[in-house]
């Protein structure tokens, strides 16, 4: 089988994570975030996002010194977004001083919400039972 530039790019990256994606992943691994399943340097068109959760559109970016004045990381997060992505980004420090309050705000994009009506299926999978239809109309 054969596999793509950007594809091999992404297996080359799972290999040699940095710190800061190692500690993030082992919170966001196995579904730990409100069931949500993330996939670590996830391939979305020419780029390799740190983790994505395409069940809910969303990509976190993590970034150290080397990224402060990239113009190709301001070109990835236009194009991630025109393909219908949120996208946080993070500093890496942050991901150690902050770790919990990282997680909230990722936890915050991943829950619907509350002024929009639930998408379907979504009111059972939150915990949040369905209301019953109302009392057919009676006689009389």
């Amino acid at each position: 089988m054969r596999i793509g530039k950007t594809q091999h790019h992404a297996i080359e990256l799972r290999r040699h994570s940095t710190d800061a994606e190692q500690r993030l992943w082992q919170r966001l691994k196995l579904r730990q975030l409100l069931g949500y399943k993330f996939r670590r340097q996830a391939p979305i068109g020419p780029y390799v996002a740190d983790f994505a959760c395409l069940e809910k559109r969303l990509i976190v970016e993590l970034d150290g010194g080397q990224h402060a004045d990239s113009a190709r990381d301001t070109r990835r997060p236009a194009y991630l977004e025109a393909q219908g992505f949120r996208v946080h980004r993070f500093w890496n420090d942050q991901i150690f001083k902050e770790t919990n309050a990282v997680l909230e705000v990722i936890a915050a994009s991943l829950r619907p919400h509350p002024d929009l009506p639930p998408q379907a299926g979504e009111g059972d999978q939150q915990g949040v039972a369905a209301p019953s239809p109302p009392p057919p109309a009676g006689e009389g």
